[in-house]
């Protein structure tokens, strides 16, 4: 995955600090001039960027969806013409962790004020949610051919809500560190859908 060197934009910024915020305190909890000062502008200075905090959690939330879609397909393609299925699912696996890890306001974010946002944005998040779960589920197929659509889609969405879980695994000492937290949730991931194919006894 390539890693991103230059400075981050002042709606970057702002964005970034909104997200912390938001997931800190909720939504309703945080002021534009408390975003203002997070980032050293006033708070009416943040209508320079944005036409208010409706704006920057439609953006955060459509934005971050549409980052995952973007970065799984870029992984495919990247991956599906040198390597078989097993690798492109490790590379999905990989970029999903690394949103996991680095923006978990983002998923506290999404778990508590999706629904705020107007019907049209809130439709959007689930039409790129949709189709980056279709992606995942076409490549679970491929390393895992007995799964049938249906449980190949719900180990998927099982496995997205653990990767999902890193917000609730931030108290102090309890992660072992980014590599080896990195490292347990792929083991983790492939773990279940391995177990997803594997026949139940009766």
């Amino acid at each position: 995955m390539t890693t991103r060197t230059d400075a981050p934009t002042r709606r970057e910024q702002i964005l970034k600090e909104a997200a912390r915020l938001f997931a800190e305190r909720g939504f309703h909890g945080v002021g534009v001039d408390e975003i203002g000062a997070a980032v050293g502008i006033s708070g009416p200075g943040l209508y320079r960027h944005f036409a208010g905090k409706d704006a920057m959690l439609a953006e955060l939330l459509v934005g971050i969806s549409g980052r995952l879609l973007t970065g799984a397909k870029r992984r495919l393609a990247e991956a599906g013409g040198v390597a078989g299925p097993e690798a492109v699912l490790d590379s999905l696996i990989e970029g999903h962790i690394d949103f996991a890890l680095d923006d978990r306001p983002l998923i506290t974010l999404h778990d508590r004020e999706l629904d705020r946002l107007r019907d049209s944005d809130r439709k959007l998040v689930r039409q790129l949610q949709r189709q980056y779960v279709e992606l995942w589920v076409e490549v679970v197929r491929q390393v895992h051919p007995d799964l049938a659509e249906p449980a190949a889609r719900s180990a998927v969405h099982s496995v997205f809500g653990l990767l999902n879980s890193t917000p609730h695994l931030g108290r102090r000492g309890f992660l072992p560190g980014r590599g080896a937290t990195a490292e347990l949730l792929h083991r983790m991931a492939r773990g279940a859908f391995a177990s997803a194919s594997s026949p139940v006894a009766g």
